[in-house]
């Protein structure tokens, strides 16, 4: 999952530019160097902190950071999202017209090219979006082209879920009625309703084109992929680094200033924090709770350190679909009562996380304050209520009920403070309590929650896409969305943000789906917890760094100091 801002960021915090100074560690052997002489100088190469992707490099397969992070490095898309403001911008595309809302039509940049010489084509971008929303392709982003014309009959669903012996029937066509081919460098979107924020979407990786080569042989692909972005791939050596060169042939305005980008993987992030301040690592954007206690990385990294705000939300996401571990609608707001959001956010991140009380980042055009009501408050009596009314209703919990999360990343200390809190809130007498179990990777634990196989409740984070409300909710919480971890479904919740989608007036949508938003503490599926802070920090050898309203890093900003 990723994440997108608004119109309504405020200037200045939404993205933090950093010219380096030359100062502290003076690191060690290996990749940091020694003394004052620039090791990232002779190779024209520069280390940012990474993890294992879930899946291959395919666009229309990705929906997590990990993978995502790589993803938009390598591959440029028809709009891209501003560096400074995330506002929408055209970047392959060079027209994208519509009267209606309805049917969109396309033309590309003329020259584009992919990195093995072939043309970029419109039949790239049909065929890719085709073969990402075929169901029988497995695509986890299939979801996100349900809105174009023909979508029921390419894509069926699983009549009896993930557990059950049925298998979706087959679809009665292998492309979408709503897509055309025009000319070499132009094509027709036809959705099956207007919506206002389609062409700000198209920024997202699922919407990439797939080169011919793809289609020859999507496994190979995967693992060694054709590209078309200011980066292309080089190699790749699993849980531990993949690396992208500098692309000779990127026709954007502003070039790649580094020939190499290594993303290098870490199984524990304070590793990866210590590699930082010893620059070993040029570049992280998370700066685990262990330094934010007392601002001690303010004072470890002095001028490297970088501070501001970004459109990522922590979350707790439920099984609804498991009669055991998903609870009731009752349970899961005691649970959300339980939890003394103010506490853990201040003692734990050092305030470098904010409680939520809505499911949307504040800062993305749409966000709301107090959507979530007084369920996102921390009351222990209420807890206890709720709890009682969710026993009486039917529901027994397990005796253990885990929180699961990933070993490889810094959630030890707030899932443990969480579980604490939702103990302490329900009482010895609860006849149950919550626990902490982990993962190794993040990579292990998605593959497991998009199997539906998780026991339990896990953590979840969104970092925006593309900056509308929009984003926090329809990949999230419509039936069958991509991103709909619990296999939550409402139909009045469907109907609603439907409603939303197809408004007219953007201000009419932008209500609608506050409507919408709104609408989720019926059932509380997931938990909202906090919104991120920037912390974020680089090494003494590189200069210039931009992270991006997403809490990432423009790929195109760092360069290796001289």
């Amino acid at each position: 999952m990723r994440v997108t801002k608004g119109a309504k960021i405020a200037a200045g915090t939404a993205l933090l530019a950093l010219g380096v100074a030359a100062c502290g560690g003076g690191g060690s052997e290996g990749s940091g160097g020694s003394g004052d002489e620039n090791p990232r100088a002779a190779t024209g190469a520069v280390f940012i902190r990474g993890c294992e992707p879930q899946t291959g490099l395919v666009p229309g397969n990705i929906n997590e950071t990990c993978g995502g992070t790589v993803v938009d490095f390598m591959y440029s898309k028809l709009i891209k999202y501003n560096s400074d403001t995330a506002a929408a911008e055209l970047d392959q595309a060079e027209s994208i017209d519509t009267s209606d809302n309805k049917v969109w039509t396309i033309k590309l940049k003329p020259g584009l090219k992919w990195t093995d010489g072939t043309p970029v084509t419109a039949k790239n971008y049909v065929d890719a979006w085709n073969y990402t929303a075929y169901s029988p392709n497995g695509q986890l982003g299939a979801s996100w082209f349900a809105d174009i014309e023909g979508f029921d009959k390419v894509n069926t669903a699983d009549p009896d879920g993930p557990e059950g012996p049925k298998e979706a029937p087959k679809p009665e066509s292998e492309t979408l009625s709503g897509l055309e081919v025009i000319d070499d460098q132009t094509f027709k979107v036809t959705l099956s309703s207007p919506q206002a924020v389609f062409r700000t979407k198209l920024g997202y990786s699922t919407f990439s084109a797939l080169p011919d080569a793809f289609f020859k042989d999507p496994k190979a692909f995967s693992s060694n992929p054709v590209t078309n972005g200011p980066f292309k791939f080089a190699k790749w050596d699993h849980n531990s680094q993949l690396v992208m060169d500098a692309n000779p042939d990127y026709p954007g305005a502003e070039k790649p200033k580094v020939k190499q980008i290594v993303y290098k993987m870490y199984q524990d992030d304070n590793a990866a924090y210590a590699d930082l301040v010893s620059n070993n690592l040029d570049f992280t954007e998370l700066i685990p709770p262990s330094a934010l206690a007392g601002d001690k990385w303010k004072s470890d990294l002095g001028d490297r350190a970088i501070e501001g705000q970004q459109g990522v939300i922590q979350t707790l996401t439920f099984p609804v679909f498991d009669k055991e571990f998903g609870g009731n609608a009752d349970f899961r707001k005691a649970v959300s009562l339980a939890i003394d959001r103010k506490t853990i956010t201040e003692k734990i991140f050092n305030k470098g996380r904010t409680p939520l009380d809505s499911w949307v980042s504040p800062i993305v055009e749409g966000y709301k304050a107090g959507a979530c009501g007084d369920l996102c408050t921390f009351d222990p009596a209420r807890a206890k209520e709720y709890l009682a009314k969710a026993k009486a209703a039917g529901y027994t919990p397990p005796k253990e009920f885990p929180i699961w999360s990933n070993a490889d990343g810094t959630h030890k200390e707030w899932i443990e403070a969480t579980v604490n809190s939702i103990n302490q809130a329900f009482g010895a007498d609860a006849g149950f309590q919550f626990v902490h179990r982990d993962m190794p990777t993040f990579a292990e634990l998605r593959d497991v929650v998009t199997q539906r196989k998780l026991k339990g409740a896990h953590r979840t984070g969104w970092q925006m896409d593309y900056p509308h409300i929009e984003n926090f909710l329809n990949p999230l919480y419509k039936t069958n969305a991509s991103s709909n971890d619990g296999l939550y479904s409402s139909k009045e919740l469907d109907a609603k943000l439907h409603e939303a989608d197809t408004a007219a007036d953007p201000a009419e949508s932008l209500r609608l789906y506050q409507e919408a938003e709104a609408m989720l503490t019926q059932d509380m599926p997931v938990i909202p917890l906090w919104s991120y802070g920037l912390q974020a920090g680089t090494s003494k050898w590189v200069t210039g760094v931009k992270v991006t309203p997403f809490g990432v890093l423009d790929p195109l900003s760092i360069a290796i100091k001289s």
